[in-house]
């Protein structure tokens, strides 16, 4: 039963204040629906930000939560569990990758795979000209990443992250990462010295309003990286598991790298991420890598069931479906609204809207019962969950046309 009183301005007193968020609190969620203290229903194309694959509460997670508690919450790090086994076999048996390190949130992921590089270009990299480089005390620990990349919030992930501002807000910062342009494969070429070890980038850049890398240039780093003995990192916290309609992103373009990244919908909703590494390149000894929560038996047990959800064809299959309707739906707001671009794959899309009014349509849009995200001051961003029914994606879009078509929302200024 519910015991929170209706929510007042003070009983936020005691959480720092980091991000603006609406008044509204939320206590309830089940599958594409959330409901908050006032018992007014929204349809949820945030869903935690990509985390909840499966939407809110699924039975799935629910009984692995419950099932998993009665039998081990957590040894300890130092000791074996089953859950964390099977899942390391399962992730790489789907993935075609050698190794698994757990981690909790993406930002622990991505930082493990700098580490990783890093420990990799010490100890030789793929033909052993980077032990001779360190001889001669060059050294090769740089990693490209890119303009507009989000790779998390810790100093590492940040410092490696192009977001604008970033690099002024913790100084000084992490050296060691030089930026490039997407799908500007000259913009690597400038930035390239003896001092890389790797490229890092989202295949899709999410925050940045949703700005996927193309398949050519894709190829065009594997083909560089193979060339000149580097690592190829994807950052696949939001765009695997399923999130563009297969399994991982790099199935999806075709292009696999060295190391790989997940995180948001590994989960389905708890905390939980992973970094994934061919056998080349999973060098850590130990010591080198740890964490209290890595490999956690409960948050393994709830990936479990997770992925075996995920992962099933008939399930993927539906994921396009649902993205092409989305789509589809999307362009034609678009064209009948006179906004802009609409971009995306699978169930991660983003509307130009034309004009800086994201965070007017978001809270017109909040108030018809729509949760969606201003991925940047012009662009909105969906994330529906994967298993979205039809009917749910043609009421988002309903009640978006709806906040669209209305004066204040800023849409009819933008033509």
């Amino acid at each position: 039963m519910n015991t929170l009183q209706p929510h007042h301005p003070q009983q936020c007193q005691h959480l720092m204040s980091v991000t603006a968020r609406p008044a509204d609190v939320f206590v309830r969620g089940e599958g594409a629906w959330l409901w908050d203290q006032a018992g007014r229903r929204y349809l949820d194309w945030l869903q935690g930000w990509a985390v909840n694959a499966l939407g809110h509460c699924p039975a799935v997670i629910t009984q692995a939560l419950h099932a998993q508690s009665t039998q081990l919450l957590t040894p300890s790090p130092a000791l074996y569990n089953l859950p964390s086994l099977e899942l390391a076999q399962r992730l790489c048996a789907l993935s075609g990758f050698d190794q698994v390190f757990f981690g909790s949130t993406g930002a622990e992921a991505n930082e493990g795979a700098i580490k990783l590089a890093r420990k990799w270009g010490r100890t030789g990299g793929r033909n052993g000209e980077r032990a001779a480089r360190r001889e001669a005390g060059a050294g090769a620990f740089e990693i490209i990443t890119f303009d507009n990349a989000f790779h998390g919030r810790n100093l590492a992930t940040m410092a490696a992250s192009g977001k604008a501002g970033w690099d002024a807000l913790f100084p000084p910062n992490l050296p060691g990462f030089a930026k490039a342009t997407l799908n500007d494969l000259a913009s690597v070429h400038r930035v390239l010295s003896e001092r890389t070890v790797a490229i890092m980038l989202e295949p899709v850049q999410g925050e940045a309003g949703v700005r996927p890398a193309t398949r050519a240039f894709l190829q065009a780093l594997r083909e560089l990286c193979d060339e000149r003995g580097l690592l190829l990192i994807f950052d696949e916290v939001q765009t695997g598991c399923g999130r563009l309609g297969e399994l991982f992103g790099f199935q999806y373009y075709g292009v696999k790298p060295d190391i790989l990244t997940l995180g948001k919908g590994l989960g389905g909703g708890v905390p939980m991420s992973a970094v994934l590494a061919q056998q080349h390149c999973s060098v850590f000894e130990h010591g080198d890598q740890g964490g209290t929560y890595a490999g956690n038996p409960l948050m393994c047990a709830v990936s479990l069931a997770v992925l075996q959800e995920l992962s099933q064809p008939d399930f993927l299959a539906q994921v396009r479906e649902r993205g092409q309707q989305l789509q589809e739906g999307l362009l034609q707001l678009s064209q009948r609204h006179g906004l802009g671009e609409v971009r995306g794959a699978g169930l991660l899309w983003a509307l130009e809207l034309g004009s800086d009014n994201a965070a007017e349509v978001v809270r017109a849009c909040r108030e018809q019962g729509l949760l969606v995200n201003a991925a940047r001051p012009h662009c909105l961003r969906f994330m529906p969950r994967l298993n979205s029914t039809a009917q749910e994606v043609q009421t988002g879009l309903n009640i978006l046309d709806e906040v669209l078509n209305q004066p204040g929302s800023g849409a009819t200024e933008s033509r």
